[in-house]
């Protein structure tokens, strides 16, 4: 479940030291330790042996495919499945509340924010449930909360309802996508261990499913949404009831080598420590400016076409983005860029996103023409992602406390939420103020150079490239 903002598309990518999380049973992958007040030492680290990269003759991904055991291949299909009933809906939904509802602007951004709010910031329940309970129940759980969620936002048209419906909808996501997440990355790292392969192979098809999931999602819902929107969220809930199902039936009980623990503890070193915080706060401006797909360039694309439709092909062009060039992109990263310069590196390239929508706006264009700055900002965005996500998830493990990377995971997940909901709900407003309209999208380009000042210094490469 790619979704926006909880984690973001495009995650196949070399494999830091403590990714992804093992259980009990299995060898422990070691942290770096922490002084008590939650600041990294300077205790070297053991770092877990990356098996040799083929030279040549790489197998394909359909082979790999192939080769991967029934419950991967279930998960994988689940995330291509999650995300065609996810992306068939959000991306009309700021238009819908808007027209159909009549919400002022402040008012559509603080819904999207709480959204995603609701979604990544309950994160870390998420996969505490998934390990204390096991994946199966929690993926269930959260089938029936999306389908409930989507069928309600259909039959919504007061505000206390549709925040209610959105409410439900990202908290089924805080729900299920830890719980697939977490078992596909354990999945590959056996798959790796057993020989297999690289578990980037695994990771890369679980990336192309969420991709190939959020371009036929926009396409379903463009064709849909003729007819009504109240139709677009009913088809989506009818995606999740064919998903319920699938894993009703197919989701084992329990998965060999996943024991169920309880998690407790290490709140209070994570709020001492300064450096993983501000790291929360230079991603949490990365995914604000993520979330204006679903805010601002709707409203850029209504202006300049009169219409919404081809909001599609514009999310269709990130996706196919991220499947072709996430890997590339990465892996010459790893080999020139420190994370610190990394994400740097990835903000500036949205910060120039917004900047050319904001100098181009004063023209007025219409039209084809009027789409080229909004097919600029999906580029520019779209490639800094891919160098922002993979870094700040990467240098997570090295400021965490040990044995507490669920927990901060998570937490990054949380403090990046709260930013997004208090800024989608300033973009809002400032589209309602009167003002011109290149001032939302000069903000917001200064947002993320802003942030690479927040960004920790001394983030080095580490892990297994891809």
């Amino acid at each position: 479940m790619t979704e926006p903002q909880q984690q973001p598309r495009g995650t196949a990518r070399r494999q830091p030291t403590g990714t992804p999380e093992r259980c009990p049973s299995e060898t422990p992958v070691r942290y770096p330790s922490e002084t008590p007040e939650g600041e990294p030492s300077e205790t070297p680290e053991r770092q877990p042996t990356a098996p040799p990269r083929p030279v040549a003759g790489k197998r394909s991904r359909r082979h790999t495919w192939a080769r991967l055991n029934p419950l991967l291949r279930l998960l994988i299909l689940t995330q291509l499945a999650f995300n065609i009933g996810f992306y068939a809906v959000l991306p009309f939904l700021a238009e819908h509340l808007g027209t159909a509802i009549g919400m002022a602007g402040w008012m559509v951004g603080f819904v999207l924010g709480l959204r995603t709010f609701s979604q990544q910031g309950l994160f870390v329940v998420g996969g505490a449930l998934a390990d204390r309970y096991g994946v199966r129940p929690v993926v269930l759980a959260g089938c029936v909360l999306r389908i409930a969620g989507f069928a309600w936002l259909g039959y919504a048209d007061a505000d206390w309802s549709v925040i209610g419906s959105v409410l439900l909808i990202g908290f089924a996501a805080a729900l299920f996508s830890p719980a697939v997440e977490s078992e596909v990355a354990r999945q590959a790292v056996v798959w790796e261990e057993s020989g297999g392969g690289p578990r980037t192979g695994v990771l890369a098809l679980f990336t192309v499913a969420g991709q190939a999931g959020a371009f036929v999602g926009p396409l379903i819902g463009a064709l849909l949404l003729a007819v009504d929107y109240r139709v677009v969220c009913l088809v989506g809930a009818g995606v999740f009831v064919l998903v319920l199902a699938g894993h009703f039936w197919l989701l084992p009980q329990h998965i060999p080598g996943r024991e169920r623990v309880a998690v407790k503890g290490g709140l209070g070193g994570l709020l001492r420590n300064r450096r993983f915080l501000a790291l929360c706060c230079a991603y949490g401006a990365y995914l604000l400016a993520y979330n204006q797909l679903y805010l601002l360039l709707p409203d850029e694309v209504e202006r300049a076409t009169g219409s919404q439709s081809a909001l599609a092909w514009l999310f269709g062009l990130s996706s196919l983005l991220v499947v072709t060039a996430q890997l590339p992109v990465t892996r010459w990263a790893a080999d020139r860029l420190d994370l610190r310069r990394s994400m740097s590196a990835g903000l500036l390239l949205i910060s120039a996103g917004f900047a050319v929508v904001a100098a181009a706006r004063p023209a007025e264009w219409t039209g084809d023409a009027g789409l080229l700055p909004a097919a600029g900002l999906v580029v520019l965005l779209t490639l800094g992602q891919m160098l922002v996500a993979p870094a700040a998830r990467a240098w997570v493990p090295d400021l965490a406390v040990e044995g507490r990377l669920g927990l901060y995971t998570g937490a990054m997940s949380s403090v990046s939420g709260l930013i997004v909901l208090v800024g989608s709900a300033g973009t809002g407003s400032l589209m309602d103020t009167g003002l011109p309209g290149a001032v939302p999208w000069l903000v917001l380009a200064v947002i993320p150079v802003a942030a690479i000042v927040l960004i920790p210094r001394g983030g080095t490469v580490r892990g297994q490239a891809v």
